[in-house]
């Protein structure tokens, strides 16, 4: 099978396409066809040699796929060869062939692309787990979300949106903006604004009950001045650092909450439980198009350089997928 090699750490004129065996599916696993796979800023750490692979998963990039079940491990009873699934996967997403854990796949909503499909792993899974699980984001709240036009940002927006809370997402482009204002959410154009005021504004001074923040740095501080009381707070990224002079003392005096996780080193137990509740609680809401991915742009398999290097400009406006079933029929 074709797969993506990374034959040198550092820039993303390091990979190639390269040649591997199609692997075998262990017990619990399926072996899908991969028709689209996801681009993720982990997949550039990884490229990078700044993230690299857990010991028990696959050392090729890619998280996230979508396409059809071409084996099923012995375990496995929901899936059916044929089936058309989406998943997220524990690396090994740019190749031709991927094994996905049965329990952290999902069938493709009504009427979607094998692209579409492809931009809801990842993303969707972190939403969910950040937001809804560890800091329990209710309807009627607050939610500020930092980078607001990112894969993850624009799938925030519309999760949020779509269970009754009101969201204000920074941005760094009179573009970026004009999407997330489409999305339904507050625009808070970072370049130009005071995201703390502009969040004490838009809320009369009592700030946001919940903060998703992949920036890190000085926001650490910003994001304790912008929290309500009682808010909480959650770290998925340091973009601009992991280090910061911070004064703890907000934290005491507003009863706030800091935390933070990565998906990717997450058990298989925790994974597969953030599939359950996005097939009852947000999956209806795609088949029925209330929740649509936004996707910023499609990348032939082979360009996957260009892909990289398309997000490392941070000029994209939701998700950046690899279509590898060009002149294959649609999945829609």
């Amino acid at each position: 099978m074709r797969y993506i090699a990374v034959t040198a750490t550092g820039d993303a004129s390091g990979m190639q396409l390269g040649q591997l065996a199609i692997p075998e599916p262990g017990p619990d696993d399926l072996l899908v066809r991969v028709l689209a796979a996801g681009v993720n800023r982990p997949d550039i750490l990884q490229r990078q040699g700044l993230y690299p692979a857990p010991d028990d998963a696959s050392p090729v990039l890619g998280l996230e796929v979508a396409g059809e079940v071409v084996a099923c491990g012995k375990h496995v009873s929901r899936w059916h060869v044929g089936d058309k699934v989406c998943a997220l996967v524990n690396g090994g997403g740019y190749a031709d062939y991927a094994l996905a854990p049965a329990a952290q796949c999902l069938p493709i909503p009504a009427g979607y692309s094998w692209v579409q499909a492809a931009a809801l792993p990842e993303t969707f899974f972190t939403v969910w787990h950040n937001l809804f699980q560890r800091v329990q984001l209710q309807s009627g709240e607050r939610l500020l979300i930092h980078g607001g036009a990112s894969g993850i940002g624009v799938a925030a927006i519309q999760i949020a949106r779509a269970l009754g809370v009101e969201v204000m997402a920074t941005a760094g482009s009179v573009a970026k903006c004009a999407a997330i204002t489409q999305l339904g959410a507050h625009a808070i154009h970072y370049r130009d604004q005071d995201f703390v005021a502009e969040v004490k504004r838009l809320t009369q001074g009592q700030g946001a009950n919940v903060i998703l923040d992949m920036v890190g740095a000085d926001y650490i501080q910003r994001n304790f001045s912008a929290a309500a009381k009682e808010g909480r707070i959650v770290n998925i990224a340091f973009l601009n650092g992991s280090k910061a002079n911070v004064d703890f003392m907000p934290l005491m005096l507003k009863r706030l909450t800091l935390t933070g996780s990565t998906l990717r080193a997450q058990s298989a137990v925790v994974k597969a439980g953030i599939a359950r509740e996005l097939e009852a609680n947000i999956w209806p809401l795609l088949d029925n198009k209330t929740i649509t991915p936004l996707i910023d742009s499609v990348f032939a398999f082979g360009d996957v350089v260009a892909a990289h290097r398309h997000m490392e400009s941070n000029q994209h406006i939701g998700k950046i997928i690899l279509d590898l079933a060009t002149n294959e029929s649609s999945n829609t």
